[in-house]
């Protein structure tokens, strides 16, 4: 019995550093912008010229 209250504690702590780290990643800005990553597959990417002089 004492089995099962350590998984439940131990999941609720795990459940909660992932709530943790959704909400701070939500704080600090990672979901705002949904319109470029669907968009960016159609832009070409610029590519440099290569040089061959630099080492």
């Amino acid at each position: 019995m004492s089995v099962i209250f350590l998984l439940i504690s131990l999941s609720l702590l795990v459940a909660g550093s992932f709530l943790g780290a959704f909400l701070w990643a939500i704080k600090d800005g990672q979901f705002e912008d949904d319109y470029s990553p669907s968009v960016r597959m159609l832009y070409e990417d610029k590519t440099k010229p290569k040089n061959n002089d630099e080492k």
